[in-house]
Order: C-alpha cells, then structure tokens, then sequence
C-alpha cells in the first residue's frame, strides 16, 4: 500500500522508543517520530540505538557521502551534534510505502542550520521490524546547488 502523508515530525517530535516495538504501522511510525526527536534534539544515543546494527546498513548524504555501518553513521550525527550547525527540520510530504515488515518513507525535510539558513532536503529512509522498528537505510540530497554547497562549508567548518 502506497499513501501520501505530511508526518510533520520535526522540532515538537517525541521519544517513542518503547512504542518503536510494536509491530505494524503504529511502531514504525514510533521508530520515524524518534528519530526527528533524536536528531532536532541531538540525541546521540537515541539516533544511534534507532540504526539496525548491521556492517551493511547504509547512510548517503551530502554531508558524509555514503556510509555503511551503525559506527560510521553514529560517527557522522556525532560530528554534527558537536559542531555549532544547530539543525532543525521536519518530515513531511512523504510518499510511504508500507511493505510488511519493512517501509519506505520517501518525502522532505524542511528546516535551518546555524539559527535561520534553510534547508531542504530530498529524503528517503527505509525501516524494517525484526523485534522492534530501525532505520536501514538513509538517502538525502540536495537539489540547489549552492544551498548545497553553503551547506557542505558549514559542516566542514
């Protein structure tokens, strides 16, 4: 079943990781709403708790390019956390794709980085439930190419 849905998780977004075991739409929903919490809040360990342990799992983003592997993902998100970027954005018009076991949100994020640049973001993020919802896979782009650009000078400092 394919849906489209504007999730809205950003900022306001909660912890929800005992609500992230629950099987079907519920949890995965519980495991997507955690991580925008965990990133708006730069919560490391939740962030990195929300990964399927794999050497496989894969991240590509403009930031890190592409990167496989729970540690290599936690190392990312700690660089940025540390760093004074201050990331805020939110989760929205996603075209879901509910498959089972697993679900494919596929939509954009909107936000800032360093208190009012924007950010805009293409993103795709797969889950799948083995016990409880983790994030799989990550793609995010960025379309502009000098947002692009000034987002990349930022991170790297």
């Amino acid at each position: 079943m394919i849906e489209l849905v504007d999730y809205g998780f950003g900022p306001g977004a909660r912890s929800r990781t005992d609500e992230a075991r629950t099987p079907g739409r519920a949890g995965a929903l519980a495991a997507l709403e955690t991580f925008y919490y965990a990133l708006n809040s730069k919560d490391l360990e939740t962030l990195a708790a929300g990964w399927v342990d794999d050497p496989l799992v894969q991240l590509n983003n403009p930031v890190g390019g592409i990167l496989r592997g729970r540690d290599a993902v936690r190392e990312l998100y700690e660089r940025v956390f540390a760093g004074v970027l201050d990331v805020q954005v939110t989760f929205g018009d996603a075209a879901t794709y509910w498959l089972g076991d697993s679900v494919i949100f596929a939509g954009r994020e909107t936000g800032t980085y360093l208190g009012n640049r924007p950010l805009h973001i293409r993103t795709t993020r797969v889950f799948t439930y083995d016990g409880v919802w983790r994030q799989l896979h990550h793609h995010g782009s960025i379309d502009d190419p000098d947002l692009l650009a000034a987002y990349q000078r930022a991170v790297r400092g």
